[in-house]
């Protein structure tokens, strides 16, 4: 199918990007907007194939860090929405937030952008402006989109979400954030509404949570995208007594207990979401996706150049058992988290057993909306759509899962798993292969013993580095030719 966009989006302007694509897409656009009725309630009912979408991101929530998988930190609302929905349980995003992220808005690999790690300290790096994020197709398609909490795609307000098909705005552009003062780890401010700089008191799980809610209780016109990304459970983390109480005497390590209280202050959150949309009569005209964006993360050193020295050492954060790895790892634990996706009297409770990744959400959300048509013909993530309603079992071919970190690389494909560590510190780089569906904690290492499996994975990981190095080549080519 012919794109409607036959090249990356030049214009500055949010709106203009997709818009300059021209009549075929106002048409689309007209065909998909439908008409609103009020309900009994006097709220506005979208008719069907026009659903409101809300993603919801936590962050260093690992894999068992939520109830529904059996961990010691309560999340009701969460379990309850997964029991509902489909829980996908071989889900796999980047072991760090900058680059799930991107693959989430993008539906490409992040490497490409070379976005490898976070985005941090003062660097000018940033998701390319020209990219046609999945609030831009949305938007383009009659949405109102919203973003509320972490961007960490662009640390300045000129590279805000603003810039990348976000209508409205709210939250911080760094990648961590102190939970009351909302300044990044070396005092800069980033806490913004609609990509301009503010200074607000409250807490940061309290203030994301009330602008959704917001957006959801005002937004009766038109549907909705609605983009949250909490601050928690990742460090430096600090919760209200109210939180941190009901797991004294359950929970003895200090850090995991104000972990744990952290990670049910957000589900709190999510509880009001849920009942903004209850009270609005929009539940069962709205998808709900969460997933975290890596796996916990072991500890923090809490170093004295950061936050001022206010926070000590967090000994005891995030649980990934039985996966083997931390945050910053391409091994399970560091990739493989809890996610799920819930729409009420469409999609049937059950579990997708088969792998997916953060890159699906770009063309399954566009299929739940309609927006079939005109997508980016370089998205690299699949429609789940089949298997979600039960309609598939599995993907019709086999896919590679593909990661790169710059110290690591790794490439999923069948049940194999290949890890490459790269050369470091004059050291050669080692080799690792794993059967995921015999070996999920990764113990054996089959590398020496299938060298034929590790020819053919490490063939179709070249083919991916250089992929990467050819389109960061040629998006350089043209950011150095002069402009008409």
């Amino acid at each position: 199918m012919r794109s409607l966009f036959p090249s990356r989006r030049m214009s500055s302007s949010p709106r203009s990007r997709l818009l300059l694509r021209g009549g075929v897409l106002a048409g689309a656009v007209l065909f998909l907007t439908g008409f609103f009725r009020p309900d009994a309630a006097g709220a506005a009912e979208q008719e069907p194939g026009r659903p409101n979408v809300l993603v919801i991101v936590s962050d260093d929530q690992g894999w068992k860090d939520i109830g529904y998988h059996g961990s010691e930190i309560s999340t009701p609302h969460l379990d309850r929405l997964a029991r509902a929905g489909v829980r996908l349980n071989q889900y796999y995003v980047y072991p760090t937030c900058s680059p799930t992220r991107a693959g989430i808005l993008a539906g490409r690999n992040p490497s490409r952008y070379r976005i490898l790690g976070p985005i941090g300290g003062t660097s000018r790096h940033h998701l390319p402006t020209e990219t046609v994020t999945l609030a831009d197709t949305l938007q383009s398609a009659g949405y109102h989109t919203a973003l509320s909490g972490k961007w960490h795609l662009g640390l300045r307000p000129e590279v805000g979400p603003k810039q990348y098909g976000f209508e409205s705005t709210y939250g911080y552009l760094h990648g961590q954030i102190d939970p009351y003062t909302h300044r990044y780890k070396y005092g800069d401010r980033t806490w913004h509404r609609n990509d301009k700089l503010q200074d607000e008191e409250g807490h940061a799980t309290d203030l994301l949570t009330a602008e959704a809610v917001r957006v959801i209780e005002q937004q009766r016109e038109q549907p909705f995208f609605l983009y949250v990304a909490y601050s928690v459970p990742h460090h430096p983390l600090k919760e209200p007594e109210q939180w941190e109480a009901p797991y004294r005497g359950k929970i003895e390590d200090q850090w995991r207990r104000l972990f744990a209280a952290s990670v049910t202050h957000m589900d709190d959150g999510v509880g009001q979401m849920v009942a903004a949309l209850e009270r609005t009569g929009q539940t069962k005209n709205t998808v709900i996706i969460f997933t975290s964006d890596n796996g916990g993360q072991q500890s923090w050193s809490a170093p004295d150049s950061m936050y001022e020295g206010r926070y000590e050492a967090h000994t005891t954060l995030g649980n990934n058992l039985p996966l083997k790895g931390w945050k910053g790892s391409v091994y399970e634990g560091g990739i493989r988290v809890p996610a799920f996706v819930t729409w009420p009297g469409t999609l049937q409770p059950g579990e997708l057993d088969s792998p997916a990744s953060m890159l699906d959400w770009y063309p399954t959300v566009a299929g739940f909306c309609g927006v079939s048509a005109g997508l980016p013909e370089d998205l690299e993530g699949r429609d789940l759509g089949p298997q979600l309603r039960g309609e598939a079992e599995t993907a019709e071919t086999e896919r590679a899962f593909y990661w790169h970190t710059g110290r690591d690389s790794a490439l999923r494909s069948g049940d194999l798993k290949l890890i490459v560590h790269h050369a470091r510190s004059g050291k050669g780089e080692t080799v690792e292969l794993y059967d995921i569906a015999h070996d999920l904690k990764e113990q054996h290492n089959l590398a020496g013993k299938q060298p034929e499996d590790v020819a053919r994975l490490r063939k179709l990981l070249l083919a991916q580095q250089e992929q990467d190095q050819r389109e960061q080549a040629e998006r350089e080519a043209r950011s150095r030719k002069p402009q008409p």
